[in-house]
């Protein structure tokens, strides 16, 4: 996948095992694997099938969802990305396996009574990608995306707050630290989609002119960056709503010039415009969840479900089939997964709105479909993953 210049191979011994040779193998598996997994545990809790829960509440499901499922995806996307940014190598190896193994203790801890520990795990976990990602970009110089640190350092704060509030060490909102967390995550996603969904839409599809617009995407990332600061300081009411209608109306904008509608026939292309237009159904969510006119979980899972969910599938598999050395045309069970994941959000974002009565049902129908999408993703690409590249390649 075109991310940059391109970086020279890693040398075919590197990381021995093909699986621990670049960033995406070892991240996009876990996270497919976790995705399925973590999501049937919590529905069974949901439902009431578990006799011990698996989770202990709404925080740690999201928590899982956002610093285990979403990080795992950031950091092998980064680790990937980084090295074509700069030439430099990301970690692989023996290192990329003790960052893979720390981010399962994670996992492991935060279902344990070993609070502290579950902290300093998840903690030390995005810190380890900073580093695995500031290093090569230092020495390269590459100011230009010095501020994916910033922003994985903030994801650490962020993670540490959820803990030290749950330890009692800190006053804060207890979902303070998730609401920041999406907000960064929000923020990536809207650099990463700027950069790479009109140019792939371009390539895949001629004639499709897709453009971008300077003060356009200005507007665009300042109102991001501004909701982001709005809801570090609190800020609530009409102005809050003011500035999330603005975000909205940016995004849909940007969205239009990237030509939706003329990738049809691009499954590759289309599951990232289809999971980028959630972002601005989540901002104009969030205005009426604000006066309690729609339940605020809907916003929250447009952004997880709808964005996160069909772009982080989308990429995962344009970069694995990338460079694993497999043409970039997505199968029938790509499709497959795109399709699925894309109904899970809409089941879960309009269905408790279509029918209140039926809550419990949207939910539990919501996770089957995305436990679905990342199960096929996960058995699709495991030879993928854990193989060597199909063109003989090292990498």
């Amino acid at each position: 996948m075109p991310l940059g210049r391109r970086a020279p191979e890693p040398k075919a011994g590197a990381g021995g095992l093909a699986l621990l040779r670049l960033g995406f193998r070892p991240f996009y598996l876990l996270a497919s694997i976790f995705a399925a997994l973590s999501i049937a545990l919590w529905t069974a809790q949901y439902a009431g099938w578990l006799r011990a829960p698996y989770l202990p509440g709404p925080l740690w499901h999201a928590h899982e969802m956002l610093f285990g499922f979403t990080m795992a995806v950031v950091t092998g996307f980064l680790f990937t990305a980084v090295r074509n940014w700069t030439g430099r190598p990301t970690p692989t190896g023996a290192l990329l396996a003790l960052i893979a193994l720390l981010w399962i203790a994670g996992r492991i801890l935060v279902v344990t009574p070993l609070g502290w520990a579950s902290a300093v795990a998840n903690t030390a976990f995005p810190l380890a990608v900073a580093a695995g990602i500031g290093v090569p970009l230092v020495r390269a110089g590459n100011r230009r995306n010095y501020f994916f640190i910033a922003l994985i350092v903030v994801l650490a704060c962020a993670v540490l707050a959820v803990h030290l509030v749950q330890l009692a060490v800190l006053d804060l909102p207890g979902w303070l630290g998730i609401r920041i967390a999406l907000d960064v995550v929000l923020f990536v996603m809207t650099v990463m989609a700027g950069r790479v969904v009109p140019m792939f839409t371009n390539n895949a599809v001629p004639g499709a002119n897709a453009r971008r617009l300077p003060s356009l995407e200005k507007l665009v990332l300042g109102a991001t960056l501004a909701v982001l600061a709005a809801d570090a300081l609190g800020l609530e009411g009409t102005a809050l709503v003011a500035l999330l209608a603005v975000a909205a109306l940016a995004h849909a904008a940007r969205l239009a010039l990237w030509a939706p509608g003329r990738s049809r026939r691009a499954p590759l292309v289309w599951i990232l415009h289809a999971g980028y237009a959630w972002i601005p159904v989540h901002l104009a969510l969030r205005a009426p969840a604000e006066a309690g006119l729609v339940p605020a979980s809907l916003p929250t899972h447009a952004l997880t479900l709808g964005a996160i969910g069909a772009l982080t599938l989308g990429m995962m598999t344009r970069t694995a089939r990338g460079h694993t050395g497999r043409d970039l045309r997505a199968d029938g069970f790509e499709v497959a997964c795109f399709v699925l994941v894309l109904a899970a959000a809409a089941v879960r974002v309009f269905g408790p709105l279509a029918l209140p009565v039926r809550y419990a049902a949207t939910v539990e129908l919501a996770a089957v479909l995305w436990c679905a999408a990342y199960a096929i993703y996960a058995v699709r690409y495991w030879r993928a993953l854990t193989g060597p590249r199909l063109d003989g390649r090292p990498g």
